[in-house]
């Protein structure tokens, strides 16, 4: 196989990251990345802003750097290929506590402040009410109108319901939290406008720890202000920051993988024949793995900058320089997964790294899992009928978000 490696190019030159997706095929990713994938382990790409970064689109590759401590998590970084513009603090007020942009021993620590309700055990206890969750929005849509759109009636509230009641978040208060995550996962959203947003949020969550702190209750939040707060370990302010983190990522990921994924179902009609007759736990679980692998909602690849030179496949990259690790490929690769761009059910695809890989895996990934099993295992059987209600290329895709899925699927039954 022959390697391509090209370095002696202009940043002009250079092919932009991430690329478009083909029209017609909306659930693969880019052609260039096969191309690329085919054709060497690395290349040099630019980002948006027009810094330059290797490529890394090879499945092996990408989980031996994501376990690798050379390999920095921290946007602030040296060469880190950030995906867009960092967001402007308000004056006194400093940048937010994302621990999945930290390394150790930072990340470790406050990573493990929020571990506990994702501990699988903690999330299997939540799987009844899980599936409650999912009956009622499912009765309320069949009482409703016919067609619907199965975003708005069912794949964003249910993880919305989810994370509220996990980290003590009033669900009233869905509109407000789902509009300025909106504007904060859009890649073109300009500065100012994600700044607003983003402190927006920061504001309604610092009130609500202020709350939980003189009114504790059964939820993360009030756990936060309780046994860290109270013992100097955070700030209010930290607390909050913490919790923009994880209210974002645990309802807008896993809305994106409820309603893309049923598309592909809908689109593949023997695999979705699958889940139609009561499906036992096992074929749940590998459903739920191979669309995850599928489909990478995470499709702008994960960032990284290097902090000491690292060699892949023979070649040295410096400390300073930029990777981006493209796992919607990576799990594509066909050296790991036979016929990697068919949609099989029964494959195993635990391997994948759509949560990630090492330190940084995805905190929320047991969850994830269980909604969507309780999801994947009750929708189609519950309405077996369910059919889209317009033409699939009349589809909007979100081409233009950090977070893959569809604004709307219109649905009938």
């Amino acid at each position: 196989m022959t390697t391509m490696i090209p370095t002696d190019a202009s940043a002009d030159e250079l092919p932009e990251y991430p690329m478009p997706r083909a029209a017609n095929c909306p659930f693969d990713p880019p052609s260039e990345l096969r191309d690329y994938q085919q054709q060497g382990p690395l290349r040099k790409v630019k980002v948006w802003d027009g810094q330059e970064a290797w490529l890394v689109t090879r499945f092996e590759d990408q989980r031996r750097l994501l376990a690798d401590p050379r390999v920095s998590a921290d946007v602030n970084a040296p060469g880190f290929p950030r995906q867009a513009a960092p967001i402007a603090q308000p004056d006194g007020q400093r940048p937010g506590l994302s621990f999945i942009s930290m390394d150790d021993p930072e990340h470790a620590r406050l990573r493990r402040m929020v571990t506990a309700p994702f501990m699988i055990k903690r999330v299997e206890a939540m799987r009844p009410a899980v599936q409650q969750i999912v009956d009622e929005l499912i009765d309320q849509m069949l009482a409703g109108p016919n067609p619907a759109d199965l975003v708005e009636a069912f794949a964003l509230p249910v993880p919305s319901l989810v994370i509220c009641r996990l980290l003590g978040v009033p669900y009233a208060d869905h509109d407000f939290f789902q509009t300025n995550t909106r504007v904060l996962i859009k890649r073109d959203t300009p500065p100012d406008v994600r700044a607003a947003a983003s402190q927006r949020l920061h504001e309604y969550l610092d009130e609500l720890v202020g709350r939980k702190v003189a009114d504790p209750q059964d939820d993360l939040l009030s756990e936060l202000a309780v046994q860290r707060i109270s013992t100097g370990e955070l700030t209010r302010e930290d607390a909050a920051q913490l919790a923009r983190l994880l209210l974002i990522a645990g309802h807008e990921t896993t809305a994106n993988m409820i309603a893309l994924g049923t598309l592909a179902l809908l689109q593949h009609p023997d695999q979705l024949a699958i889940l139609h007759d009561s499906p036992d736990q096992a074929t749940l679980a590998s459903a739920v793995e191979e669309l995850l692998r599928y489909l990478n909602i995470t499709h702008t690849g994960r960032r990284r900058a290097l902090t000491g030179d690292v060699e892949v496949d023979g070649v040295t990259l410096r400390a300073g320089e930029g990777i981006v690790l493209a796992n919607d490929i990576g799990n594509r690769d066909p050296e790991v997964f036979d016929d990697p761009d068919r949609l099989d059910l029964r494959r195993d695809a635990r391997r994948h790294v759509a949560f990630g890989f090492g330190v940084h895996q995805c905190l929320g990934q047991p969850l994830a899992r269980m909604e969507l099993q309780v999801v994947y295992g009750t929708l189609y059987r519950r309405i077996p009928t369910l059919r889209l209600a317009t033409e699939f290329e009349q589809i909007q895709f979100k081409h233009d978000g950090f977070v893959y899925g569809v604004y709307e699927l219109p649905v009938a039954w």
